[in-house]
C-alpha cells in the first residue's frame, strides 16, 4: 500500500518515455514517502478539529451504549475507590494528610489519576480499535488517540460535581487557588494525550501493548501520590517522587482545591518540563510510525 506521507520533487523536463511527453506537460512530479521524522503538520489538525469532536462524542456515546447505569459510572469509579482507600489506609493505616480529611483528600487526587488512567487505556487502544476507518479514508491519524482524551474529558466534569459536594460537607472553602486548577487539567491532559499516543502507535505494531497497559497503569499508580501525600516520604527521597510527571500536578491539584499550603511551583516546573518533553517526543514519534499504520493495522 502506498504510504500516506509524501514529499514531492518538479523537475524541469519529463522523464525518457513516460505518457507525460505530450507537449502541455511541462514538469513531472516524483512523489515518495518521506524519510525520517515526519513534521507534525498541525495545520491539518486543525482542519479536521470537527472530526476530532465528532469522534471524541461518539467515544462518549459508545462507552455507555446498553449500560444500565450509563454515564453515571464516571462518578461510581472513583467514588468507591475513594471509600475502599479511605477504610483501608485512612482508618486502617491512618496516613496522615496534611489535614486534610482523608475521603477528600483521596478523591482530590482520584479525580486527576481516573481521568489520566483511564484516557491512557483508551488512547493507548485507540487506533487498533479504529482499524476499519484507518484503512479506508485519509485523515491525521493523531485525531483518534486525541479523540479518546477528549471524551474521558467528560467523565472528569461529571466526577468533578462530586468533588464538589464532599468540599461542601466536609466545609472547605474555596480560594483564589481554585483559578489554578483549568491550567492543571490541561497539563495533566497533555501528559495523557502524550503517553497515549505513543501508546497507540506502539500498539498497531506490537500488540502485546494492550496486555502491558492495564499493569503499567497499575505501578504508575502506586508512584503517585495519591494514597499518600508527598509529606509522607523523607525529604532525601521526596526528588525521585518529583520525577514522575503527575506528581506536580497531584499535589498541586489538591492545593488548587483545599488552598492548604503555598503552590509547589518546584515539582510544578518539573511536571510541565516532563510533560512536554513527552508529548513532543510522542507527537514526532507518532508521525514517524503513522506511514505505516494502514498496512499493519
Amino acid at each position: 500500500m502506498t504510504s500516506e506521507t509524501f514529499s514531492t520533487e518538479t523537475t524541469s523536463e519529463p522523464a525518457a518515455g513516460s505518457p507525460n511527453t505530450h507537449p502541455g506537460f511541462d514538469s513531472v512530479v516524483v512523489i515518495e514517502p518521506t524519510k525520517g521524522w515526519a513534521p507534525l503538520k498541525l495545520r491539518d489538525l486543525w482542519s479536521y478539529r470537527e472530526l476530532l469532536y465528532f469522534l471524541a462524542w461518539r467515544d462518549v456515546k459508545v462507552r455507555y451504549k446498553q449500560t444500565l447505569l450509563g454515564a453515571a459510572w464516571a462518578i461510581l469509579q472513583p467514588v468507591l475507590t475513594m471509600i475502599v482507600f479511605t477504610l483501608l489506609f485512612g482508618q486502617l493505616a491512618g496516613i496522615k494528610t496534611e489535614g486534610i480529611p482523608y475521603p477528600i483528600f483521596a478523591y482530590g487526587g482520584l479525580l486527576i489519576w481516573t481521568f489520566f488512567s483511564n484516557s491512557v487505556t483508551n488512547s493507548g487502544n485507540s487506533l487498533v480499535g479504529s482499524s476499519n476507518l484507518i484503512t479506508k479514508i485519509y485523515f491525521p491519524r493523531m485525531i483518534i488517540p486525541a479523540a479518546a482524551i477528549g471524551a474521558g474529558l467528560v467523565d472528569f466534569f461529571l466526577a468533578f460535581l462530586i468533588q464538589i459536594v464532599l468540599m461542601i460537607y466536609y466545609g472547605v472553602r474555596v480560594t483564589w487557588a481554585i483559578t489554578m486548577l483549568p491550567v492543571l487539567v490541561i497539563m495533566a491532559t497533555l501528559l495523557a494525550l502524550g503517553v497515549g499516543m505513543w501508546l497507540s502507535a506502539l500498539n498497531v505494531k506490537y500488540r502485546d501493548i494492550r496486555y502491558a497497559i492495564p499493569f503499567l497503569i497499575q505501578l504508575w499508580m502506586f508512584a503517585s501520590p495519591i494514597i499518600y501525600p508527598v509529606s509522607m516520604l523523607p525529604a532525601k527521597w521526596q526528588w525521585i517522587l518529583a520525577l514522575n510527571p503527575l506528581t506536580g500536578i497531584i499535589q498541586n491539584v489538591r492545593i488548587s482545591l483545599f488552598g492548604n499550603q503555598p503552590f509547589q511551583w518546584k515539582s510544578l516546573g518539573i511536571s510541565f518540563v516532563i510533560t512536554i518533553v513527552v508529548l513532543l517526543y510522542s507527537a514526532f514519534s507518532f508521525r514517524r510510525m503513522e506511514r505505516h499504520f494502514a498496512d499493519i493495522v
